[in-house]
C-alpha cells in the first residue's frame, strides 16, 4: 500500500534515495541542509519502505522549484511519480495568493519532458522564453 508523508526530513532516506537513481552523492550536512530549507517535502513509501521523495524550494510567492523528484528504479512506471508531482503541485497551488501568479518551475533530466508535459509544464525555450540555464559554484575544503 502507498503512502505520502508530509514534512519527514529524514536525511538518511533521502540520501538512499539518490544513491538509488544514481544522482550525485551529498555530504550528509548538505543534505541536511537541503531538506531543513525546503518549502515542502513529500515522501512516498510502499508498506513502509521509502521508494521516493519530492521537494518544494523556493519564495512561496512568486516562484517554487520542484526539486529532487525522485522514484527508485524499481517502482518507477507505475505512476507514483504522478501522484506525487500532482501533490506537490497542489501545495504549490495552495500558496498562491488570490489574484496572482506564481511560477512554479523545474530542471528536467534529458529524457523526462514528456512527463511533466503531461502535468502542464512547458519545455523552454519558446518564442517567449529563453533557455533554463545554470551555474555550478564549488567551493574547496581549504577555505
Amino acid at each position: 500500500m502507498l503512502t505520502f508523508t508530509e514534512d519527514n526530513c529524514d536525511v538518511d532516506i533521502y540520501l538512499s534515495l539518490r544513491k538509488q537513481v544514481g544522482w550525485v552523492a551529498l555530504q550528509r550536512e548538505q543534505a541536511e541542509r537541503a531538506l531543513n530549507n525546503s518549502l515542502k517535502v513529500i515522501t512516498v513509501y510502499e508498506d513502509g519502505t521509502p521508494i521516493g521523495m519530492g521537494r518544494i524550494v523556493g519564495d512561496g510567492a512568486v516562484v517554487c522549484y520542484i526539486q529532487d523528484l525522485i522514484i527508485i528504479p524499481t517502482q518507477q512506471g507505475q505512476h507514483i511519480g504522478s501522484q506525487l508531482i500532482e501533490r506537490l503541485i497542489a501545495y504549490v497551488r495552495s500558496l498562491t495568493i488570490p489574484g496572482t501568479r506564481m511560477m512554479l518551475c523545474l530542471m528536467c533530466a534529458k529524457g523526462r519532458e514528456v512527463f511533466y508535459e503531461k502535468h502542464g509544464f512547458i519545455a523552454r525555450p519558446t518564442e517567449k522564453l529563453g533557455p533554463g540555464m545554470i551555474q555550478y559554484i564549488e567551493m574547496s575544503q581549504n577555505v
